[in-house]
């Protein structure tokens, strides 16, 4: 068996992880990269293999950095199955079609840019036709049920808590006569979060193939995240401002949502009104309505008794431009969520734009931003950003609350490297930026006395 780590290797986006084995070629995950332009463009049109010769793809979760290249692959060739969660194939029939739209929007703008400048227009990596073709590919099988992909392999999907949908993927190979269990986490989430399960840690893998996104870090207490999320609001309220929350329409914003109904139960809320402002938000969440076989105990007990955490007054689903617009001219204070999670495309982007140089405004970050992204830029106290080719003086505040995030933290990695890789002969620390993974590596050597390795963009391993 070999693997190539072909995109999350040292980053955060792009995950691909190319499996041969037995005469066969199976990827996991198909994701889009983000970050700086050029960079990302390249590394998205150009795959570093032939999607035409893949057997299949199993996809671990719908966020575009995972499932946002799976158009593409179709476009270049790819013709077997996409195998994924049922919530997972109902979430990517909405985002991938995003996708689709919001590059055809963000290509029509930057291109009249481009033509002033005399310069050749940019097509999208794909279009409407290429997700149609793409949804049909897909095959969903349920969590916990051991389904044989082919004589040789067998698949099981193990619950990972990040978001709906979201799974471990299992792949049970026999190889030379040997049964091995390789093991992929996927992004896993955090413990003891709302909504949705914790992550299953049942499994005992031979090659594990995890995350480690927050592999130095350690996120601070629920309850104190949502207690500063409370002072941010009332203090943009005070100030008459818009408090800016980039989230993705899948996982962060349904999140965001449910804590913002806390404070509304908690009486803790000024009469703010709140703006979802992402159509595929709207539809992310009557998705996540109907697949309860995800929800924990608490989120269940919403439903039973007939409430719903996505539903408060002053909630407002945005769906069309114009009425995103004309956000930009109320002068009431508000929240707009809005996405991409790290302001790289979408309404998020003109939002910021018009916001971003008034002080009276707060920007809140909820979520990783990779690195080179405009989330990234305002992270690091950046005061001159450049959103769509135009630099804007960045005099909002710029807050950051890391408990939101929907990923686990350093001593949930640890723990779940112990956990389910206590056996493995060989770990492998992905989609997680160097500094990250070496803290990781570190921390798992030391409780497990196994060294993990961190695999280079495009590095392969016979196992």
């Amino acid at each position: 068996m070999r693997i190539t780590f072909y995109g999350a290797a040292q980053s955060v986006t792009g995950s691909k992880h190319l499996l041969e084995l037995n005469g066969r070629k199976i990827l996991l995950d198909c994701g889009l990269h983000q970050g700086r332009r050029k960079e990302s463009e390249k590394l998205n049109r150009e795959f570093p293999f032939n999607p035409g010769e893949l057997d299949s793809i199993i996809l671990s979760h719908a966020h575009i950095d995972h499932s946002g290249n799976l158009p593409g692959a179709v476009k270049h060739g790819f013709s077997g199955m996409i195998t994924s969660t049922f919530a997972t194939r109902d979430l990517a029939a909405i985002l991938l079609p995003d996708s689709a739209h919001i590059q055809k929007y963000d290509m029509a703008y930057l291109n009249k840019k481009r033509k002033l400048k005399g310069l050749d227009p940019l097509q999208p990596l794909y279009d409407a036709a290429d997700v149609t073709e793409t949804l049909k590919h897909f095959m969903s099988i349920p969590y916990d049920r051991s389904f044989p992909l082919y004589p040789d392999v067998t698949l099981r999907f193990i619950e990972a808590g990040h978001i709906l949908g979201s799974a471990q993927v299992e792949l049970t190979i026999k190889e030379k006569g040997t049964q091995r269990v390789l093991l992929f986490s996927g992004d896993l989430g955090r413990p003891g979060r709302p909504i949705l399960k914790d992550p299953d840690m049942s499994a005992n893998a031979d090659i594990l193939i995890m995350e480690s996104t927050y592999g130095g870090r350690n996120h601070g207490k629920q309850e104190e995240s949502l207690q500063k999320f409370r002072s941010i609001i009332n203090n943009t309220f005070k100030s008459g401002g818009k408090l800016i929350i980039p989230a993705f329409s899948v996982g962060r914003t349904q999140e965001v949502l449910f804590d913002i109904h806390e404070l509304v139960t908690r009486n803790e809320m000024p009469p703010m009104k709140v703006y979802v402002d992402s159509p595929l938000s709207f539809d992310a969440t009557e998705v996540y309505k109907i697949h309860q076989e995800c929800f924990d105990n608490h989120m269940r007990d919403y439903l039973y008794s007939n409430r719903s955490p996505f539903q408060f007054e002053g909630l407002h689903f945005i769906q069309g431009v114009g009425e995103s617009k004309a956000l930009n001219h109320d002068g009431s204070p508000m929240i707009i969520i809005s996405a991409s999670g790290m302001c790289e495309n979408g309404r998020i982007l003109h939002h910021l734009k018009n916001n971003i140089g008034d002080e009276r405004n707060a920007v809140l970050v909820v979520g990783f931003m990779a690195q080179h992204t405009l989330g990234r830029k305002l992270v690091e106290g950046e005061k001159l950003v450049k959103i769509f080719g135009e630099e804007y003086p960045v005099k909002a505040s710029i807050e950051i609350i890391n408990g939101f995030s929907a990923h686990a933290d350093s001593d949930a990695l640890v723990n779940y490297a112990e956990k389910v890789g206590a056996n493995a002969e060989s770990i492998f620390l992905v989609h997680g930026e160097p500094d990250q993974s070496e803290i990781l590596s570190d921390r798992i050597a030391d409780r497990i006395g196994r060294t993990a390795i961190i695999p280079a963009l495009g590095e392969t391993f016979e196992l």
